[in-house]
């Protein structure tokens, strides 16, 4: 007897969920229409706002902190992933004298909001005598620790959610627990927990734009001056709206090569599931 979460809904139920997804559609359009209405009367749409963005020094410009924005996003990325894993690996551990000092580290930093560990970083080591913090290293740094320390918790929530029998298959072939985790753990908890686990990575392309308050010259802080440009009516909302296309499109081609990731990873995952039936 199968089980669901809720009863099939009847004629009734289905009609009245009709009304309702076209009231909310009605509604959403409206609200659309309204602020473009709105945007249109006070001079928004008007040439004169849109102007600067035709000249090619500032679509030159906007190439520059998109790659500034990308490469912020790459290093944090890759060492949200890689101190994940090692803090993951931390929890887990069977010594205390590791796994404590991971828990309260991984607590200690998600618990901070992202803006404040920037601006420590940016303007608190600075004038506790640390020398050389960029507004770049102080973007990637608190990056890294606060995603870094929420990708922790999602590896060791996939790794303990696998069957307790794998992990004891690999002890009892020679396998020590680091190779464990490394072999036959790991790559099985990161391809499940891999939509969370990209849609954190979204959220460190978004983040990026925090750097804007710490003067990193990054998209949103370029949008900020153009938006400043008296001369041009100060088109503080055209480039917003700019920005806002961009991160749009940034977050859905990361969202595509996730997808094709996946994608891959599945089927490697089926070819290997059908080589050992066939070999069985």
């Amino acid at each position: 007897m199968s089980s669901v979460l809720f009863d099939v809904p009847g004629p009734k139920a289905r009609t009245r969920n009709v009304y309702l997804n076209v009231a909310t559609i009605i509604v959403v359009v409206g609200i659309i229409a309204f602020i473009l209405f709105r945007f249109n009367e006070s001079g928004q749409f008007t040439a004169k706002k849109w102007e600067i963005f035709t000249f090619p020094r500032v679509q030159q410009m906007f190439l520059t902190v998109i790659g500034a924005t990308l490469k912020a996003f790459a290093v944090a990325a890759v060492g949200s992933l890689v101190l994940g894993i090692l803090l993951a690996f931390g929890r887990l551990a069977d010594s205390r004298w590791v796994r404590v000092p991971c828990y309260w580290f991984t607590e200690l930093f998600r618990a901070v909001p992202l803006l404040i560990l920037m601006m420590i970083m940016y303007y608190g080591l600075p004038s506790a005598g640390v020398k050389g913090i960029t507004p770049f290293i102080a973007v990637v740094t608190g990056l890294i620790l606060y995603n870094g320390s929420v990708l922790a918790e999602v590896f060791r929530a996939g790794i303990e959610s696998l069957p307790k029998g794998q992990r004891e298959a690999g002890l009892a072939v020679g396998l020590s627990k680091g190779q464990v985790q490394r072999i036959i753990l790991l790559p099985q908890a990161v391809r499940s927990m891999l939509p969370v686990i990209i849609s954190q990575l979204v959220v460190i392309l978004k983040d990026t734009a925090l750097g804007f308050l710490i003067t990193y010259n990054e998209v949103l802080y370029y949008a900020n001056f153009l938006g400043s440009q008296g001369q041009y009516g100060s088109p503080v909302v055209p480039a917003l709206m700019v920005t806002a296309v961009i991160y749009v499109g940034l977050c859905l081609i990361l969202s595509g090569i996730a997808k094709l990731v996946e994608s891959k990873m599945s089927s490697r995952v089926k070819v290997v599931r059908t080589r050992v039936g066939v070999a069985g």
